[in-house]
Protein backbone atom coordinates (compact mmCIF):
# COMPACT_ATOMS: atom_id res chain seq x y z
CA UNK A 1 0.00 0.00 0.00
CA UNK A 2 2.83 2.44 0.82
CA UNK A 3 4.61 1.77 -2.48
CA UNK A 4 1.37 2.39 -4.39
CA UNK A 5 0.83 5.69 -2.62
CA UNK A 6 4.37 6.75 -3.54
CA UNK A 7 3.70 5.82 -7.16
CA UNK A 8 0.51 7.90 -7.28
CA UNK A 9 2.27 10.89 -5.69
CA UNK A 10 5.16 10.70 -8.17
CA UNK A 11 2.81 10.40 -11.15
CA UNK A 12 0.59 13.33 -10.09
CA UNK A 13 3.15 15.83 -8.78
CA UNK A 14 6.81 15.09 -9.63
CA UNK A 15 7.00 13.46 -13.03
CA UNK A 16 6.08 16.00 -15.74
CA UNK A 17 4.48 15.04 -19.01
CA UNK A 18 6.59 14.22 -22.05
CA UNK A 19 5.71 17.54 -23.71
CA UNK A 20 6.73 19.49 -20.63
CA UNK A 21 10.06 17.68 -20.51
CA UNK A 22 10.69 18.42 -24.20
CA UNK A 23 9.94 22.09 -23.64
CA UNK A 24 12.32 22.15 -20.65
CA UNK A 25 15.16 20.76 -22.79
CA UNK A 26 14.51 23.30 -25.54
CA UNK A 27 14.33 26.16 -23.03
CA UNK A 28 17.63 25.10 -21.48
CA UNK A 29 19.34 24.89 -24.87
CA UNK A 30 18.04 28.36 -25.79
CA UNK A 31 18.83 30.15 -22.54
CA UNK A 32 22.07 28.55 -21.36
CA UNK A 33 25.24 30.61 -21.50
CA UNK A 34 27.17 27.59 -22.77
CA UNK A 35 27.89 28.87 -26.27
CA UNK A 36 27.05 26.74 -29.27
CA UNK A 37 24.38 24.52 -27.69
CA UNK A 38 21.44 26.58 -29.01
CA UNK A 39 22.91 26.38 -32.54
CA UNK A 40 22.74 22.58 -32.35
CA UNK A 41 19.09 22.61 -31.25
CA UNK A 42 17.60 25.40 -33.38
CA UNK A 43 19.55 24.94 -36.63
CA UNK A 44 17.33 23.39 -39.36
CA UNK A 45 20.20 22.25 -41.58
CA UNK A 46 21.53 18.85 -40.63
CA UNK A 47 24.98 19.73 -41.96
CA UNK A 48 25.19 22.88 -39.82
CA UNK A 49 23.86 20.96 -36.85
CA UNK A 50 26.54 18.29 -37.30
CA UNK A 51 29.20 21.00 -37.71
CA UNK A 52 28.14 22.80 -34.54
CA UNK A 53 27.97 19.52 -32.68
CA UNK A 54 31.53 18.76 -33.79
CA UNK A 55 32.69 22.23 -32.73
CA UNK A 56 31.05 22.06 -29.30
CA UNK A 57 32.36 18.54 -28.60
CA UNK A 58 35.86 19.51 -29.78
CA UNK A 59 35.94 22.65 -27.64
CA UNK A 60 34.63 20.70 -24.66
CA UNK A 61 37.36 18.08 -25.13
CA UNK A 62 40.04 20.80 -25.27
CA UNK A 63 38.63 22.42 -22.13
CA UNK A 64 38.68 19.12 -20.24
CA UNK A 65 42.24 18.43 -21.39
CA UNK A 66 43.46 21.89 -20.40
CA UNK A 67 41.73 21.83 -17.01
CA UNK A 68 43.08 18.36 -16.21
CA UNK A 69 46.61 19.47 -17.12
CA UNK A 70 46.30 22.52 -14.83
CA UNK A 71 45.11 20.37 -11.94
CA UNK A 72 47.94 17.88 -12.52
CA UNK A 73 50.43 20.76 -12.52
CA UNK A 74 48.92 22.24 -9.36
CA UNK A 75 49.12 18.95 -7.45
CA UNK A 76 52.78 18.57 -8.41
CA UNK A 77 53.29 21.47 -5.93
CA UNK A 78 55.54 23.61 -8.17
CA UNK A 79 57.59 26.48 -6.77
CA UNK A 80 59.60 29.41 -8.04
CA UNK A 81 62.52 31.15 -6.38
CA UNK A 82 62.89 34.92 -6.32
CA UNK A 83 66.01 36.82 -5.26
CA UNK A 84 65.64 40.37 -3.97
CA UNK A 85 68.51 42.64 -2.89
CA UNK A 86 67.35 45.07 -0.21
CA UNK A 87 69.50 48.13 0.56
CA UNK A 88 69.22 49.61 4.06
CA UNK A 89 70.76 52.42 6.10
CA UNK A 90 71.97 50.06 8.83
CA UNK A 91 72.07 46.32 9.31
CA UNK A 92 72.43 44.06 12.34
CA UNK A 93 75.87 42.69 12.97
CA UNK A 94 76.04 38.89 13.35
CA UNK A 95 77.55 36.95 16.19
CA UNK A 96 81.15 35.73 15.83
CA UNK A 97 82.61 32.89 17.89
CA UNK A 98 86.39 32.62 18.30
CA UNK A 99 88.44 29.62 19.43
CA UNK A 100 92.12 28.88 19.81
CA UNK A 101 93.32 25.97 17.70
CA UNK A 102 95.31 24.83 20.74
CA UNK A 103 92.62 24.05 23.26
CA UNK A 104 94.47 23.32 26.51
CA UNK A 105 97.09 24.96 28.67
CA UNK A 106 100.32 23.03 28.26
CA UNK A 107 101.18 22.80 31.96
CA UNK A 108 97.81 21.17 32.74
CA UNK A 109 98.08 18.36 30.17
CA UNK A 110 101.79 17.51 30.26
CA UNK A 111 101.10 14.60 32.57
CA UNK A 112 97.53 14.02 31.48
CA UNK A 113 97.68 12.94 27.86
CA UNK A 114 94.46 10.99 28.27
CA UNK A 115 92.56 14.29 28.31
CA UNK A 116 92.82 14.50 24.52
CA UNK A 117 91.23 11.08 24.17
CA UNK A 118 88.52 12.10 26.63
CA UNK A 119 87.81 15.29 24.71
CA UNK A 120 87.64 13.39 21.42
CA UNK A 121 84.81 11.35 22.95
CA UNK A 122 83.08 14.56 24.04
CA UNK A 123 83.51 16.14 20.58
CA UNK A 124 82.05 13.05 18.93
CA UNK A 125 78.61 14.18 20.14
CA UNK A 126 78.88 17.10 17.69
CA UNK A 127 80.98 15.75 14.85
CA UNK A 128 80.82 12.55 12.82
CA UNK A 129 84.12 10.79 13.40
CA UNK A 130 85.37 7.70 15.14
CA UNK A 131 87.49 7.78 18.27
CA UNK A 132 90.90 6.15 18.19
CA UNK A 133 91.32 3.43 20.76
CA UNK A 134 95.02 3.90 21.49
CA UNK A 135 94.38 5.51 24.89
CA UNK A 136 91.58 3.21 26.03
CA UNK A 137 93.78 1.28 28.47
CA UNK A 138 95.15 4.50 29.93
CA UNK A 139 91.60 5.81 30.21
CA UNK A 140 90.49 2.75 32.18
CA UNK A 141 93.31 3.29 34.68
CA UNK A 142 92.43 6.98 34.88
CA UNK A 143 88.76 6.26 35.55
CA UNK A 144 89.60 3.96 38.45
CA UNK A 145 91.45 6.71 40.28
CA UNK A 146 89.42 9.74 39.16
CA UNK A 147 85.78 8.79 39.29
CA UNK A 148 84.69 12.32 40.20
CA UNK A 149 86.74 13.95 37.43
CA UNK A 150 84.71 16.57 35.47
CA UNK A 151 85.86 17.19 31.93
CA UNK A 152 83.63 20.28 31.86
CA UNK A 153 85.31 21.90 34.87
CA UNK A 154 88.76 20.84 33.70
CA UNK A 155 88.25 22.41 30.28
CA UNK A 156 86.84 25.63 31.67
CA UNK A 157 89.74 26.02 34.09
CA UNK A 158 92.59 24.72 31.93
CA UNK A 159 91.44 25.53 28.43
CA UNK A 160 91.95 28.65 26.38
CA UNK A 161 91.01 31.86 28.16
CA UNK A 162 90.19 35.36 26.95
CA UNK A 163 91.63 38.28 28.87
CA UNK A 164 93.82 41.31 28.27
CA UNK A 165 96.84 39.07 27.60
CA UNK A 166 95.20 37.05 24.82
CA UNK A 167 92.92 39.79 23.42
CA UNK A 168 95.30 42.68 22.82
CA UNK A 169 92.98 44.92 20.81
CA UNK A 170 89.23 45.01 20.23
CA UNK A 171 87.36 47.67 18.35
CA UNK A 172 83.76 47.58 17.14
CA UNK A 173 82.73 50.39 14.80
CA UNK A 174 85.17 52.85 16.36
CA UNK A 175 84.34 51.97 19.95
CA UNK A 176 86.54 49.80 22.17
CA UNK A 177 85.33 46.39 23.28
CA UNK A 178 86.68 44.19 26.03
CA UNK A 179 86.87 40.50 27.00
CA UNK A 180 83.74 41.05 29.10
CA UNK A 181 81.79 41.65 25.88
CA UNK A 182 82.37 38.02 24.88
CA UNK A 183 80.31 35.10 26.17
CA UNK A 184 81.91 31.75 26.96
CA UNK A 185 80.58 28.73 25.06
CA UNK A 186 81.69 25.11 24.77
CA UNK A 187 82.32 23.75 21.27
CA UNK A 188 84.40 20.95 19.81
CA UNK A 189 87.36 23.33 20.26
CA UNK A 190 86.83 23.55 24.01
CA UNK A 191 86.54 27.05 25.45
CA UNK A 192 85.30 29.49 22.82
CA UNK A 193 84.04 33.05 23.09
CA UNK A 194 81.18 34.71 21.22
CA UNK A 195 80.94 38.39 20.40
CA UNK A 196 77.44 39.91 20.09
CA UNK A 197 75.95 36.85 21.73
CA UNK A 198 72.53 38.24 22.71
CA UNK A 199 71.70 40.13 19.51
CA UNK A 200 72.11 43.48 21.27
CA UNK A 201 70.23 46.33 19.61
CA UNK A 202 73.37 48.49 19.68
CA UNK A 203 75.30 46.01 17.53
CA UNK A 204 74.48 47.68 14.23
CA UNK A 205 76.66 48.86 11.39
CA UNK A 206 75.67 51.95 9.42
CA UNK A 207 78.69 52.18 7.11
CA UNK A 208 80.09 49.43 4.95
CA UNK A 209 83.78 48.72 5.32
CA UNK A 210 83.74 49.08 9.10
CA UNK A 211 82.97 46.49 11.72
CA UNK A 212 84.86 44.36 14.24
CA UNK A 213 88.68 44.62 14.54
CA UNK A 214 90.55 42.17 16.80
CA UNK A 215 94.15 41.36 17.67
CA UNK A 216 94.82 38.03 19.40
CA UNK A 217 97.90 36.60 21.06
CA UNK A 218 97.56 32.81 20.82
CA UNK A 219 100.55 32.22 23.14
CA UNK A 220 101.85 29.06 21.53
CA UNK A 221 104.21 28.36 24.39
CA UNK A 222 101.30 28.16 26.86
CA UNK A 223 98.73 26.19 24.88
CA UNK A 224 98.86 22.85 23.10
CA UNK A 225 96.49 20.47 21.38
CA UNK A 226 98.38 17.27 20.61
CA UNK A 227 100.41 15.46 23.28
CA UNK A 228 102.84 13.86 20.83
CA UNK A 229 103.54 16.62 18.29
CA UNK A 230 102.85 19.62 20.49
CA UNK A 231 100.87 22.35 18.76
CA UNK A 232 100.33 21.08 15.22
CA UNK A 233 98.22 24.08 14.23
CA UNK A 234 98.54 27.62 15.54
CA UNK A 235 95.97 30.32 15.04
CA UNK A 236 92.41 31.38 15.65
CA UNK A 237 89.40 29.63 14.17
CA UNK A 238 86.09 31.46 14.07
CA UNK A 239 82.60 31.19 12.63
CA UNK A 240 80.05 33.88 11.73
CA UNK A 241 76.49 32.95 12.67
CA UNK A 242 73.15 34.32 13.76
CA UNK A 243 73.14 35.72 17.34
CA UNK A 244 70.21 33.47 18.21
CA UNK A 245 71.92 30.27 17.06
CA UNK A 246 74.74 28.20 18.48
CA UNK A 247 78.03 28.27 16.57
CA UNK A 248 78.65 25.41 14.21
CA UNK A 249 82.28 24.82 13.25
CA UNK A 250 81.82 21.55 11.38
CA UNK A 251 82.37 22.62 7.77
CA UNK A 252 81.78 26.32 8.48
CA UNK A 253 84.76 27.36 10.60
CA UNK A 254 87.35 29.78 9.19
CA UNK A 255 91.02 29.66 10.20
CA UNK A 256 93.48 32.51 10.55
CA UNK A 257 97.07 31.30 11.15
CA UNK A 258 99.57 33.18 13.27
CA UNK A 259 101.44 36.07 11.71
CA UNK A 260 98.54 36.76 9.35
CA UNK A 261 95.99 39.52 8.91
CA UNK A 262 92.57 38.22 7.83
CA UNK A 263 90.06 40.58 6.26
CA UNK A 264 86.60 39.03 6.26
CA UNK A 265 83.82 40.52 4.13
CA UNK A 266 80.40 39.20 5.05
CA UNK A 267 77.00 39.33 3.39
CA UNK A 268 73.58 38.60 4.82
CA UNK A 269 71.26 36.19 3.04
CA UNK A 270 67.75 35.45 4.26
CA UNK A 271 66.15 32.29 2.93
CA UNK A 272 62.38 31.73 3.06
CA UNK A 273 61.22 28.19 2.35
CA UNK A 274 57.64 27.15 1.64
CA UNK A 275 55.95 24.65 3.92
CA UNK A 276 55.16 21.14 2.79
CA UNK A 277 54.06 20.05 0.17
CA UNK A 278 55.54 22.98 -1.78
CA UNK A 279 58.71 23.01 0.28
CA UNK A 280 60.27 20.91 3.02
CA UNK A 281 59.70 23.06 6.10
CA UNK A 282 57.23 22.68 8.97
CA UNK A 283 56.25 26.03 10.54
CA UNK A 284 54.81 24.48 13.71
CA UNK A 285 58.09 23.01 15.00
CA UNK A 286 59.50 24.73 18.09
CA UNK A 287 62.73 24.08 19.97
CA UNK A 288 62.91 23.88 23.73
CA UNK A 289 66.30 25.48 24.32
CA UNK A 290 66.66 27.79 21.29
CA UNK A 291 64.81 30.97 20.46
CA UNK A 292 64.57 30.26 16.76
CA UNK A 293 64.40 26.99 14.88
CA UNK A 294 67.47 25.76 13.03
CA UNK A 295 68.48 22.34 11.78
CA UNK A 296 71.67 22.40 13.85
CA UNK A 297 69.81 23.32 17.05
CA UNK A 298 67.14 20.70 16.36
CA UNK A 299 69.79 18.05 15.73
CA UNK A 300 71.56 18.85 19.01
CA UNK A 301 68.29 18.68 20.96
CA UNK A 302 67.40 15.39 19.27
CA UNK A 303 70.76 13.88 20.29
CA UNK A 304 70.34 15.25 23.80
CA UNK A 305 66.91 13.63 24.22
CA UNK A 306 68.09 10.26 22.95
CA UNK A 307 71.25 10.24 25.10
CA UNK A 308 69.35 11.34 28.20
CA UNK A 309 66.75 8.61 27.74
CA UNK A 310 69.39 5.94 27.16
CA UNK A 311 72.11 6.99 29.60
CA UNK A 312 70.18 8.94 32.22
CA UNK A 313 72.51 11.92 31.88
CA UNK A 314 73.28 14.74 29.47
CA UNK A 315 76.63 15.74 27.92
CA UNK A 316 77.48 19.29 28.91
CA UNK A 317 78.23 20.18 25.31
CA UNK A 318 74.58 19.56 24.34
CA UNK A 319 71.63 21.83 25.27
CA UNK A 320 69.42 20.84 28.19
CA UNK A 321 69.08 20.78 31.96
CA UNK A 322 69.83 17.13 32.69
CA UNK A 323 72.43 15.70 35.04
CA UNK A 324 75.94 16.02 33.62
CA UNK A 325 77.45 12.77 32.38
CA UNK A 326 80.60 11.63 34.15
CA UNK A 327 83.59 10.15 32.34
CA UNK A 328 82.48 6.56 32.79
CA UNK A 329 79.09 7.23 31.18
CA UNK A 330 80.76 9.25 28.42
CA UNK A 331 82.94 6.29 27.55
CA UNK A 332 80.52 3.42 28.24
CA UNK A 333 77.19 4.90 27.13
CA UNK A 334 77.31 8.32 25.46
CA UNK A 335 79.74 7.46 22.69
CA UNK A 336 77.93 4.18 21.75
CA UNK A 337 74.63 6.10 21.82
CA UNK A 338 76.00 8.71 19.40
CA UNK A 339 77.25 5.89 17.18
CA UNK A 340 73.74 4.37 17.13
CA UNK A 341 72.23 7.77 16.30
CA UNK A 342 74.46 8.06 13.25
CA UNK A 343 74.20 4.45 12.08
CA UNK A 344 70.47 3.95 12.66
CA UNK A 345 69.50 7.45 11.51
CA UNK A 346 67.63 8.31 14.70
CA UNK A 347 68.12 12.05 14.15
CA UNK A 348 67.72 12.94 10.50
CA UNK A 349 67.90 16.32 8.80
CA UNK A 350 66.49 17.74 5.57
CA UNK A 351 63.10 16.61 4.29
CA UNK A 352 59.71 17.36 5.82
CA UNK A 353 59.34 13.83 7.24
CA UNK A 354 62.77 13.84 8.90
CA UNK A 355 63.40 14.58 12.55
CA UNK A 356 64.74 18.05 11.78
CA UNK A 357 63.27 19.45 8.54
CA UNK A 358 64.49 22.57 6.80
CA UNK A 359 63.65 25.81 8.65
CA UNK A 360 61.00 28.00 7.04
CA UNK A 361 63.23 31.04 7.47
CA UNK A 362 66.93 31.26 8.19
CA UNK A 363 69.74 33.78 7.94
CA UNK A 364 73.18 32.89 6.63
CA UNK A 365 76.36 34.93 6.46
CA UNK A 366 78.54 33.86 3.53
CA UNK A 367 82.07 35.20 3.86
CA UNK A 368 84.96 36.17 1.65
CA UNK A 369 88.37 36.02 3.35
CA UNK A 370 91.63 37.56 2.16
CA UNK A 371 94.97 37.26 3.95
CA UNK A 372 98.15 39.30 4.23
CA UNK A 373 101.25 39.07 6.42
CA UNK A 374 100.75 40.72 9.75
CA UNK A 375 102.59 44.00 10.33
CA UNK A 376 105.49 45.73 8.67
CA UNK A 377 108.85 46.33 10.28
CA UNK A 378 107.66 49.39 12.19
CA UNK A 379 104.55 47.56 13.43
CA UNK A 380 106.64 44.61 14.55
CA UNK A 381 108.95 46.93 16.50
CA UNK A 382 105.96 48.72 18.02
CA UNK A 383 104.32 45.55 19.29
CA UNK A 384 107.68 44.13 20.35
CA UNK A 385 108.24 47.18 22.55
CA UNK A 386 104.64 47.25 23.81
CA UNK A 387 104.45 43.56 24.70
CA UNK A 388 108.11 43.27 25.64
CA UNK A 389 108.43 40.32 23.28
CA UNK A 390 110.86 39.56 20.49
CA UNK A 391 109.93 40.24 16.82
CA UNK A 392 109.98 36.49 16.25
CA UNK A 393 107.40 36.03 19.01
CA UNK A 394 105.18 38.65 17.37
CA UNK A 395 105.29 36.82 14.05
CA UNK A 396 104.64 33.42 15.69
CA UNK A 397 101.77 34.40 18.00
CA UNK A 398 99.81 37.44 16.89
CA UNK A 399 96.68 37.17 14.74
CA UNK A 400 94.71 40.16 13.41
CA UNK A 401 91.11 39.70 12.22
CA UNK A 402 88.80 42.29 10.65
CA UNK A 403 85.16 41.41 10.05
CA UNK A 404 82.98 43.86 8.14
CA UNK A 405 80.03 43.99 5.80
CA UNK A 406 80.73 44.08 2.10
CA UNK A 407 77.92 46.63 1.67
CA UNK A 408 74.79 47.71 3.49
CA UNK A 409 72.37 45.33 1.86
CA UNK A 410 70.95 41.92 2.38
CA UNK A 411 69.68 39.38 -0.09
CA UNK A 412 66.32 37.64 0.31
CA UNK A 413 65.95 34.30 -1.41
CA UNK A 414 62.28 33.38 -1.25
CA UNK A 415 60.61 30.20 -2.40
CA UNK A 416 57.10 30.91 -3.66
CA UNK A 417 54.19 28.84 -4.93
CA UNK A 418 54.29 28.73 -8.70
CA UNK A 419 50.52 28.20 -8.87
CA UNK A 420 48.18 29.31 -6.10
CA UNK A 421 44.49 28.44 -5.79
CA UNK A 422 43.57 31.83 -7.23
CA UNK A 423 45.84 31.21 -10.21
CA UNK A 424 44.32 27.76 -10.68
CA UNK A 425 40.78 29.16 -10.68
CA UNK A 426 41.84 31.89 -13.07
CA UNK A 427 43.35 29.32 -15.44
CA UNK A 428 40.24 27.13 -15.30
CA UNK A 429 37.96 30.12 -15.86
CA UNK A 430 40.10 31.34 -18.73
CA UNK A 431 39.96 27.97 -20.49
CA UNK A 432 36.18 27.74 -20.04
CA UNK A 433 35.67 31.27 -21.29
CA UNK A 434 38.04 30.91 -24.26
CA UNK A 435 36.70 27.67 -25.70
CA UNK A 436 33.11 27.47 -24.39
CA UNK A 437 32.18 30.98 -23.26
CA UNK A 438 31.29 29.45 -19.92
CA UNK A 439 31.50 30.89 -16.42
CA UNK A 440 30.67 29.85 -12.89
CA UNK A 441 27.00 30.61 -13.58
CA UNK A 442 27.16 28.29 -16.59
CA UNK A 443 28.53 25.48 -14.43
CA UNK A 444 25.66 25.97 -11.95
CA UNK A 445 23.17 25.87 -14.85
CA UNK A 446 24.66 22.61 -16.11
CA UNK A 447 24.61 21.09 -12.63
CA UNK A 448 20.99 22.08 -12.19
CA UNK A 449 20.09 20.59 -15.59
CA UNK A 450 21.93 17.34 -14.87
CA UNK A 451 20.38 17.07 -11.40
CA UNK A 452 16.86 17.62 -12.74
CA UNK A 453 17.26 14.94 -15.41
CA UNK A 454 18.79 12.59 -12.87
CA UNK A 455 15.75 13.00 -10.62
CA UNK A 456 13.41 12.32 -13.54
CA UNK A 457 15.37 9.19 -14.41
CA UNK A 458 15.14 7.92 -10.84
CA UNK A 459 11.38 8.54 -10.75
CA UNK A 460 10.92 6.75 -14.08
CA UNK A 461 12.86 3.71 -12.88
CA UNK A 462 10.88 3.67 -9.64
CA UNK A 463 7.57 3.71 -11.50
CA UNK A 464 8.67 0.84 -13.77
CA UNK A 465 9.75 -1.34 -10.81
CA UNK A 466 7.76 -4.58 -10.39
CA UNK A 467 5.05 -4.68 -7.75
CA UNK A 468 6.08 -5.96 -4.35
CA UNK A 469 4.41 -9.21 -3.21
CA UNK A 470 2.02 -8.61 -0.35
CA UNK A 471 3.49 -10.88 2.31
CA UNK A 472 2.13 -8.81 5.15
CA UNK A 473 -1.61 -9.84 4.82
CA UNK A 474 -1.93 -13.60 5.50
CA UNK A 475 -5.74 -13.56 5.80
CA UNK A 476 -6.10 -12.12 2.29
CA UNK A 477 -3.66 -14.71 0.93
CA UNK A 478 -5.62 -17.49 2.66
CA UNK A 479 -9.01 -16.32 1.27
CA UNK A 480 -7.53 -16.07 -2.21
CA UNK A 481 -6.23 -19.63 -1.92
CA UNK A 482 -9.70 -20.89 -0.83
CA UNK A 483 -11.41 -19.19 -3.76
CA UNK A 484 -8.94 -20.80 -6.17
CA UNK A 485 -9.55 -24.21 -4.56
CA UNK A 486 -13.40 -23.85 -4.79
CA UNK A 487 -13.15 -22.88 -8.43
CA UNK A 488 -11.08 -25.95 -9.17
CA UNK A 489 -13.65 -28.22 -7.44
CA UNK A 490 -16.54 -26.70 -9.40
CA UNK A 491 -14.72 -27.36 -12.63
Amino acid sequence: GILEKIRLCLIKKLLPHLEDRRKYHEAFASSTSFHGVHNIVHTQSKARRALWLLIVVGCLAIVIWQICSRFIYYFSWPTTTTVVVQYVENVKFPAVTFCNMNRFQAHAVNNLKVIFFIWSIVSATLQKFSVEDKYSQELNYFLLGNQNFSIKDFTRENGFYLNSSTLLECDFFGKPCYPQDFEHVFTEYGNCFTFNHNDLSARRVSLSGRGLHLLFDVQQDKFTDEPTLGYTDAGITFVVHSPQELPRFDGLGLLTPVGMHAQVAIRQIKSIIQEYPWGECKPDIKLQYHKIYSTNGCLLECKARYIQDRCGCLPFILPGNGTECDLLKFYKCVYPAVYDIEIKGLCTVGTHNSTCPTPCEETDYPTTVTYSNFGGEKAIKYFSTKLKKSPEYIRQNLVRIEIKYHDLSYKITQQQKALTISDLLADVGGQLGLFCGASMITIIELLEYIFTNFCWMCIFLLLKAPEMPQWNNPSQNQSTHKEKKRGIQEC
